[in-house]
């Protein structure tokens, strides 16, 4: 199905690092935890744990990858749902 609404990617730095990102990130009801973010659900991925893992801490940082970094792809599933999720996940985890 090709979207005819509004879709979107962004980052959000979870405080407390890399645990604290996974904590919140295995908290996500509507998100699914992925490795690669492409596809018409919205997902969330960690870099530091993925993308990024083969790369020193301080190469992360330098490249504005923090330990708590978490990424999410906004898909099509309704507004109010993903930031609802979003925010009983970031209450649950931090």
């Amino acid at each position: 199905q090709q979207m005819t609404g509004f879709g979107g990617m962004l980052s959000i730095e979870v405080d407390g690092g890399q645990q604290a990102a996974e904590k919140v990130a295995d908290s996500l009801k509507v998100f699914l935890l992925a490795t690669s973010l492409g596809g018409v659900e919205s997902l969330v991925s960690q870099p530091s744990a993925t993308s990024h893992h083969g790369l020193s801490r301080e190469e992360r940082l330098k490249r504005g990858i923090g330990d708590g970094m978490l990424r999410l792809s906004v898909g099509l599933e309704d507004t109010a749902d993903l930031i609802q999720d979003l925010n009983d996940a970031l209450t649950r985890g931090c």
